[in-house]
């Protein structure tokens, strides 16, 4: 068995077992609570997610915190991808071991990424990508890496765009912790709302032409964004 093979074999097994459900229910039910109170969140479109099945989520990356945002608003177990380094951390490692993600050598959409990911789906699991390739420098997209094109002309699964507003101000990738914004206290710079949009036919972006597939992804999650920082703003 292959390295990434048993890597998803255990992911598996982790997601298919009553205990992972069960913790994973209560686990997000603490962090949507600790989110909601520390940070106002704010979440719309859950009934779009793909309730059941391999699905493909793809994101806008603000910060350390997306992973874990997407999973809150989807309200469904995900995978996702994150580098081996972050697993040196103790208390970081356990925390996103405990949310399924899968470490690999390097962050983004590369081969083994591609890889680790098309496993995933083929095993009938949603997995969370964020297309950018990394955290945003700026709080504004950056156009998508090609390899997310090359994923849904393999897998041929639902897309469904998410967008994310407030998480690059609560924390952006040059500070070391986050800025909180307290749900007693006024609308601030760190309120954080996710907005899932409706799923995607993967048939129709793998047919398109690369550069067309990808700016027309790269609206789709533009335009989720936009609805997700209107309602960050109410």
């Amino acid at each position: 068995m292959t390295a990434n093979a048993k890597l998803t074999t255990d992911a598996l097994e982790r997601m298919e077992s009553s205990w992972f459900s069960a913790w994973h229910d209560s686990l997000y039910a603490a962090y949507h609570a600790a989110f909601t109170l520390g940070f106002s969140l704010r979440l719309q479109g859950h009934r779009n997610m793909v309730q059941q099945g391999p699905a493909l989520l793809v994101a806008n990356h603000q910060s350390f915190l997306d992973p874990l945002l997407v999973g809150l608003c989807a309200q469904r177990p995900l995978v996702y991808l994150a580098r081996k380094t972050l697993f040196r951390n103790r208390f970081f490692g356990a925390m996103i071991r405990s949310l399924n993600a899968v470490p690999i050598d390097q962050e983004g959409v590369g081969k083994e990424g591609i890889r680790t990911i098309l496993d995933q789906l083929q095993l009938g699991k949603p997995v969370v990508v964020f297309p950018e390739g990394e955290r945003t420098l700026t709080g504004t997209m950056a156009p998508l890496k090609p390899g997310v094109h090359l994923i849904i002309k393999r897998a041929q699964v639902p897309i469904v765009p998410v967008g994310i507003a407030g998480a690059y101000d609560a924390w952006p990738r040059m500070r070391g912790y986050p800025l909180p914004a307290p749900l007693f206290l006024p609308a601030g710079a760190g309120t954080i709302s996710v907005s899932l949009g409706k799923p995607l036919d993967a048939k129709r972006y793998a047919e398109l032409p690369r550069e067309q597939a990808l700016q027309e992804l790269f609206d789709k999650i533009q335009a989720e964004q936009e609805r997700a920082e209107k309602l960050r703003r109410r």
